[in-house]
């Protein structure tokens, strides 16, 4: 019998009405990981617990003095530079809130068969590494140029496509400064991990996950739009199978709240005793700076005015917001929501798609507080 790519890989799909997690799922999330709500209260996440989105298998890499990353494509002096040469050149360190694009896919209704995420993928890291367009720049770019193109050591198949991981910037984006968009060799001030794109990767401050491309090797100038398949077929917010749909981009504004007091180990549920509840936790947009952030202790019902931090010159780093909650005995549900400066905020529900895109709903909770004899 003719054996073909479709036999290991399906198409997308979504949970049946009642279907639980199935073993391809557990599998994504045993090598995928979310960041554990408590290392909120760092202001740049530990790599180890930073969230990690691997499509693949993450690339052998034993030495990199033999890796090149090459500058191909429509310019007129191509490059081909190993990491130390990038090192050797006048660094950049940007602070970054990355979240992945699907978070929150795992909440929605039927739910997009996929990694699961609940609401955890996210962190902030400093980046170091050499702004994109001084490569650009030092290649020349063509002026019929159009899209840049980025090809990470990654390889494997999705819905019978094999394929190198890669996506494209338009040219405008690539070039840009704001953000500055840089290849990285660093991460908090130590090479990159193995899981976060060692030896090189591309950052790209403000938008989705999906852009960073990890593992970078090859960034083609190209005079025509990429097509490529984690492009034009994934990534694309649809409601319906045969939809073009609207491409994934910059992160919309989320905040997320620090669980008080202690878990239960198996619902999470958490336990706090009467009175004053210190609160805490992180407000950030790709798409405007961070305006506000609200905190509700009832499930959405109210809201009342968070205390948040400035920026300190971080624009696309997270900020840390504070609220002091006055616990009564009871069930509550509490939740925060963010703000930004475009006028986009966090919904109570989120809009539905087939990918499980860019959910900003607000995160909900469960807390038990105490009666105040510990009944």
């Amino acid at each position: 019998m003719r054996r073909r790519l479709a036999d290991v890989s399906g198409p997308a799909r979504l949970a049946a009405p009642g279907e639980g997690l199935g073993q391809d799922e557990l599998a994504l999330a045993a090598r995928n990981h979310g960041l554990p709500l408590e290392a909120l209260r760092y202001d740049v996440t530990p790599p180890g617990l930073h969230y990690v989105l691997t499509h693949y298998d993450i690339p052998a890499v034993p030495d990199d003095d033999s890796w090149r990353l090459t500058v191909s494509g429509r310019v007129r002096r191509p490059l081909s530079l190993s990491p130390g040469e990038l090192r050797a050149r006048p660094a950049v360190v940007v602070r970054t809130t990355m979240e992945c694009a699907g978070n929150g896919r795992a909440l929605l209704s039927p739910r997009p068969v996929s990694q699961p995420w609940l609401v955890e993928a996210v962190g902030t890291a400093d980046w170091t590494g050499v702004p994109l367009r001084s490569l650009l720049d030092e290649a020349g770019v063509a002026p019929d140029a159009v899209d840049v193109v980025f090809t990470g050591a990654d390889h494997g198949v999705e819905r019978g496509v094999e394929q190198d991981y890669r996506r494209a910037l338009a040219l405008d984006v690539a070039t840009g400064d704001d953000p500055e968009i840089l290849v990285a060799y660093a991460m908090n001030g130590a090479p990159l991990p193995p899981q976060h794109g060692s030896p090189l990767r591309l950052v790209v401050p403000g938008w989705y996950g999906m852009a960073q491309v990890k593992w970078l090797r090859d960034v083609e100038v190209s005079d025509s739009p990429f097509t490529g398949f984690q492009q034009s077929v994934a990534y694309r917010i649809r409601r319906t199978p045969g939809e073009t749909g609207e491409p994934v981009t910059l992160i919309a504004p989320r905040a997320l709240l620090i669980p008080p007091g202690c878990p239960d180990f198996m619902s999470r549920t958490r336990v706090v005793g009467p009175g004053p509840v210190p609160l805490e936790g992180r407000a950030w947009s790709g798409r405007a700076p961070v305006t506000s952030v609200e905190v509700s202790a009832d499930g959405g019902r109210t809201w009342e005015a968070a205390g948040l931090e400035p920026d300190h010159g971080r624009r696309w780093a997270w900020r840390r917001w504070t609220f002091v909650w006055s616990a009564t005995p009871g069930a509550h549900v509490l939740s925060a929501r963010a703000h930004d400066a475009a006028g986009h905020s966090q919904p109570l529900e989120q809009a539905w798609n087939r990918g499980g895109f860019a959910n900003n709903a607000v995160q909900r909770v469960p807390v038990l507080c105490l009666d105040p004899d510990g009944g």
